[in-house]
């Protein structure tokens, strides 16, 4: 290891010096595991674990005094372990391993000595395709792994990682889904915290199974052509004394002072003004991406890493800037075609500017804003969307300030929030409509997609981390109505391209209609680029462009618009939140609107949208 570059916060490979190793033979048998650990200011340490008995095996001082290691012939993969670690004043706690590669479930503690050379990839071809999506639909289904099957209704039944590959997977790909979104999977002890306070950032949880099954599902989403984004929190950490806290007996990961060092969760936030803190992080973020072959880092809470406490307020932390901005750029250096994306909500800008250019290097930011306006506007009555009519309009004001992706999360369907379909305007009956022309605003909608579990079948109860999603939904006419829309929409985003290509292009946009207040109704188009010089392309193919026109009546009463089209152009109806087969009032057949003195009117049924494809009237 680099040790001037772990001290100055330069390095991405600390887990692979800090940790239990395995070292083999000539015949590449496990002969005996090295302990290492970084703990500066304790007075001496020991390794207890199933080898010895849990009995006290001393750890030696190395390098300059402030790491500590021990090799033991004894240890073996699969083995539990523990550091004891003796502060300055004499007193000891049992600590599991800051670098484990994993963890006895909770309430248990120990540490477990794992074999990271054990399983063999086979997803060559995925890895060497990979993308960042940038001009490709991006359409990301968010998890919860414990809660969306689970084999029984006990609290601690789960299915692990190999066995809902079965499951999940062929449930992604008939809905529609490119790509998979799993809230953190680092081990954590209190379920309700969901994984956001870790004790083990090297360690994929044990409630799922183990480090070899976590990577054959992963291994199994890339042969089915799904990529893999995971949860990734740089900002905090759990308080409990057997993890991170106070390691040494000092504040080694955390701010000494409360006023800055404890979070509005209760949580310890990490000191990123510590290089050994950044290479802690940075080496985390890497260890996923390289060992598990994950396809991006959803960064939780940027917002607390920007500002002092979240807080604007308070001024910028520059030090933690500075760590993202170092990250993220030697994470890309590293991995090109992974995907780093930022839960910030505030307004600091430069956010998806490249690293290299002074800004903070993520590809993409969640739209906080366009989220909360759009969901404000549904819940309110249609009488007074009017006066709200600019909710809508709001988001393209600022759109291409950063590369936005729009989510619809976890964070929305919980604590009394409301589910995304219970959010709608009025009743039983008149949630649903509102909820297809909701969709359909947000995938014609410039940006990329994301939409937790349970959205997609019309879910009323709020999410609850214990139980699995109400399947039994699907059983009742309108929601295996709404069901088949969502899934018939996620393949339309997937198999139009100008839905996705100019996403952060400002020819890729523009709006036909956002003055109709009194009627709510707004039309705008989506398009691909020219493509006119192609080499081995026909004329006809080198000059189309896909045009979509999308058009959504938010009121409760039937609309009609007028908007300008090109002479000698026509619109042909592809997509309708009003077939009967959603739920709606009509029949899925040819519509085709023809353009009279570069004029098409459009109508419109109440709570209703519809998809038109600009072609020619040749």
């Amino acid at each position: 290891m680099d040790f001037y570059g772990f001290y100055t916060g330069k390095i991405f490979d600390a887990y692979k010096y800090l940790g239990a190793h395995i070292n083999r033979g000539k015949s590449g048998k496990a002969e005996e595991v090295v302990f290492r650990t970084f703990a500066p200011s304790a007075s001496r340490i020991s390794v207890i674990g199933e080898f010895n008995g849990w009995t006290e095996t001393p750890m030696e001082k190395v390098h300059d005094g402030n790491f500590w290691e021990l090799i033991s012939k004894e240890a073996k993969p699969g083995m539990m372990y523990k550091y004891r670690i003796y502060d300055r004043a004499g007193n000891c706690i049992d600590h599991c391993d800051p670098y484990g590669y994993g963890m006895e479930l909770r309430p248990n503690t120990a540490s477990i000595i794992r074999d990271m050379d054990a399983y063999k990839f086979h997803d060559g071809k995925w890895m060497k395709k990979r993308s960042d999506h940038s001009d490709l639909p991006l359409n990301v289904y968010e998890l919860h792994f414990g809660s969306f099957r689970k084999p029984s209704e006990e609290p601690d039944a789960w299915y692990d990682y190999e066995e809902m590959a079965d499951i999940l997977l062929p449930y992604l790909k008939e809905n529609g889904y490119n790509y998979l979104e799993i809230m953190p999977l680092n081990e954590y002890p209190c379920d309700e915290s969901w994984g956001y306070q870790g004790t083990g950032f090297f360690s994929p949880t044990s409630r799922y199974g183990t480090a070899d099954q976590l990577k054959y599902f992963v291994d199994r989403c890339h042969e089915n052509d799904i990529g893999v984004i995971l949860d990734f929190v740089p900002v905090h950490f759990a308080v409990d004394d057997y993890a991170l806290a106070n390691y040494d007996g000092t504040a080694l990961y955390e701010y000494p002072h409360s006023d800055v060092g404890d979070s509005e969760w209760g949580s310890r936030n990490f000191m990123h003004s510590r290089g050994e803190v950044r290479s802690f992080l940075q080496s985390a973020a890497e260890y996923w991406l390289n060992e598990y072959h994950i396809d991006g880092l959803r960064m939780d809470a940027i917002s607390r890493a920007i500002y002092w406490q979240g807080m604007p307020e308070r001024g910028v932390n520059s030090n933690a800037v500075e760590f993202l901005r170092y990250m993220n750029q030697g994470l890309k250096e590293r991995h090109p075609s992974v995907i780093l994306a930022a839960e910030d909500s505030t307004s600091f800008p430069g956010v998806t500017k490249p690293a290299e250019e002074g800004g903070l290097g993520f590809d993409y930011k969640w739209d906080m804003g366009w989220m909360n306006d759009t969901l404000d506007y549904f819940r309110t009555a249609p009488e007074y969307r009017t006066r709200d009519y600019h909710k809508l309009t709001f988001s393209m004001m600022y759109y291409y300030d950063e590369r936005y992706l729009l989510p619809l999360s976890h964070d929305e369907v919980v604590h009394g929030k409301a589910t995304i379909l219970q959010k709608m305007y009025g009743d039983y009956g008149q949630k649903f409509p509102q909820a297809r022309a909701f969709y359909m605003y947000m995938y014609t909608h410039p940006g990329k997609k994301l939409n937790f579990m349970g959205n997609e079948i019309g879910h009323f109860r709020e999410w609850d981390e214990k139980r699995e999603l109400d399947w039994n939904l699907l059983t009742f006419p309108a929601h295996q109505d709404f069901h088949r829309f969502m899934e018939d929409l996620n393949h339309f985003y997937l198999e139009h391209p100008a839905l996705s290509e100019l996403d952060y292009d400002m020819e890729g946009f523009q709006w036909l209609e956002c003055h109709a207040e009194e009627k709510c109704v707004y039309v705008f188009e989506r398009c691909t680029k020219e493509r006119r010089n192609e080499t081995g392309k026909s004329r006809d193919q080198m000059n189309r462009q896909e045009r979509i026109v999308a058009a959504f009546n938010f009121s409760d009463e039937e609309q009609e618009i007028e908007i300008k089209c090109e002479d000698k152009k026509s619109l042909k109806r592809v997509f309708s939140s009003e077939y009967k087969e959603y739920g709606g009032q009509e029949e899925k057949k040819e519509k085709i609107i023809k353009a009279k003195k570069e004029i098409a009117t459009l109508k419109l049924k109440p709570f209703s949208a519809e998809y038109y494809l600009i072609q020619s009237c040749d």
